[in-house]
């Protein structure tokens, strides 16, 4: 046995392994990345699209928030409402649609058989507010008033109109 032992000029470094590639090892894995990506990109799609389809929809909520502080200022200024819920049904239909001729019971009727829950005095009340004088509006009960209020938001936040 040799007693000497070796010295540290004699030592050499251990060789490093092969880096590791960053591709997937099988194809399966590629194939499962496509798809990803390919998905991705559809949602993405169609988030946008139906983003800019409902953009009437932003538009007569901002207007309605609106229209609801002027209510408080003006009691009057609840007439706008029957033109907006009938600008909105326009927006949503496009052009050609059957809201355009509608009016009276019809008008509500094809409201409620959109996703509108009218309350009981509802279609005497869009009545009143497109028509009647402004000392029949102003005598309105502000309670009313906010529930046709509110079902116009639950309406425009909701509803669904086939093309």
């Amino acid at each position: 046995m040799n007693e000497e032992l070796p010295g540290l000029d004699q030592l050499r470094e251990l060789p490093l392994p092969a880096p590791v590639s960053y591709w997937p090892q099988t194809w399966g894995w590629l194939v499962v990345a496509v798809v990803v990506v390919l998905a991705t990109g559809w949602l993405a799609a169609r988030a946008w699209r139906r983003w800019r389809r409902n953009r009437y929809r932003r538009e007569a909520l901002s207007e309605l928030r609106q229209l609801e502080a002027d209510m408080g200022a003006d009691p009057l200024a609840a007439r706008a409402l029957p033109s907006l819920l009938k600008r909105t049904a326009l927006a949503a239909q496009g052009p050609g649609g059957q809201a355009a001729a509608l009016s009276g019971e019809t008008w509500v009727a094809w409201l409620a058989s959109s996703g509108a829950t009218l309350p009981g005095n509802g279609a005497h009340l869009l009545e009143t507010l497109a028509y009647a004088s402004n000392a029949r509006v102003s005598a309105l009960e502000p309670s009313d008033l906010r529930q046709l209020l509110a079902a116009s938001r639950h309406w425009m936040e909701r509803h669904h109109v086939a093309a």
